[in-house]
């Protein structure tokens, strides 16, 4: 039996299969497959003339925006990091807020706070950035762990509870974090239970030679007249409106029992390795196959592949990966054990 056999092979029983399209709001079709697809790589495509020769990158965060995460982007200070997610949201059309996290950053300035209206002599909700579609949590590591917590709710649940108080969040709702290398100066390392709610985690690096002196022409050359800097000249690919309709369609790519059954032996083997003392939670599988599920989709695929799953496992659990000291003092890194744990795992 194929890969793609084991991937597509339907419930046998008529009524396995009725119970799936109700759970899953009916399964995904080819044409919203292709349409899914096409509109992802035009949204690439605009990302790419701002951030050039980064199309991976800009790959990896349009795919966690159609798997309904988060994420999180690592590297140090000028390689575009903040570019690629403003970037995405003019290319999206949608609502966009940046925070800039500094030490002396509160809770409230995130998510809000009760404000007393001397005129009214009541308090009144005055909203936070975390009221957006596309947020930018810049430099999320140079707030300290209780500001950086602000966000575990809105990542987790879209919405922000205060004085009691449930707000809802907007549809789609993302959150692109980015943060400096965790040796650097005035840095606190993010909240494990943080980490784990971003659904995937990437790094930029230096850009090749032709990229950067491509990079250099745009951002140093002439602005157009009515625009303020290079990201006004982004052209809107699509709608925030399309994109969440988008991410409820990817719910529904096809995961065979035998894709799940892999995807909990990957995380069973991450926790008994010897080299781990805390592997993948049950949220790092989940986050898993719903980027399974949108790397299918990009590819206008309508099922999960056991391919899809070793295409997204490192950006996935790489950041959700904690290893021993003496591991550690080894040399060993995450990546060497995602890949050794993806190696010795059977896909049947």
């Amino acid at each position: 039996m194929t890969q793609d056999d084991i991937a597509v092979q339907a419930p046998s029983d008529p009524q396995d299969s009725r119970s799936h399209s109700r759970e899953a709001g009916g399964p995904l079709s080819e044409a919203q497959a292709r349409e899914i697809a096409a509109e992802a790589e035009s949204v690439v495509a605009e990302i790419a003339t701002v951030v050039e020769g980064k199309d991976e990158v800009a790959r990896i965060a349009v795919l966690v925006l159609l798997a309904g995460g988060h994420l999180l982007i690592e590297d140090i200070p000028g390689v575009g990091k903040t570019m690629l997610a403003k970037s995405l949201a003019a290319s999206l059309g949608a609502e966009r807020h940046r925070i800039q996290f500094t030490p002396d950053l509160l809770p409230g300035d995130v998510t809000g706070a009760s404000v007393f209206n001397q005129a009214t002599s009541e308090f009144e909700f005055r909203r936070g950035a975390v009221f957006t579609q596309i947020l930018l949590a810049d430099e999320i590591n140079r707030a300290s762990p209780k500001t950086q917590s602000a966000l575990l709710e809105a990542m987790e649940e879209r919405q922000v509870t205060v004085d009691g108080t449930t707000y809802a969040l907007a549809e789609p709702f993302m959150v692109v974090a980015t943060a400096n290398p965790v040796e650097m100066e005035g840095t606190y390392r993010l909240p494990e239970a943080q980490r784990d709610r971003f659904l995937a985690q990437t790094t930029m690096g230096y850009p090749v030679p032709s990229a950067e002196a491509r990079m250099l022409a745009t951002q140093t050359g002439p602005v157009p007249e009515g625009d303020h800097d290079v990201i006004d000249a982004v052209i809107t690919r699509t709608s925030p409106e399309r994109i969440a309709a988008h991410i409820s369609l990817v719910r529904s790519v096809y995961a065979s029992p035998v894709i799940l059954d892999y995807a909990v032996r990957l995380a069973q083997a991450t926790r008994s390795h010897p080299q781990v003392t805390l592997g993948a939670s049950p949220r790092a599988a989940v986050h898993l196959v719903r980027a399974a599920k949108a790397k299918a989709a990009l590819t206008a695929r309508t099922f999960v592949t056991p391919q899809d799953i070793s295409d997204v496992i490192m950006p996935v659990w790489r950041h959700r990966m904690h290893l021993t000291p003496q591991a550690l003092s080894r040399g060993a890194s995450a990546e060497e054990l995602v890949d050794q744990v993806l190696r010795s795992t059977a896909q049947q």
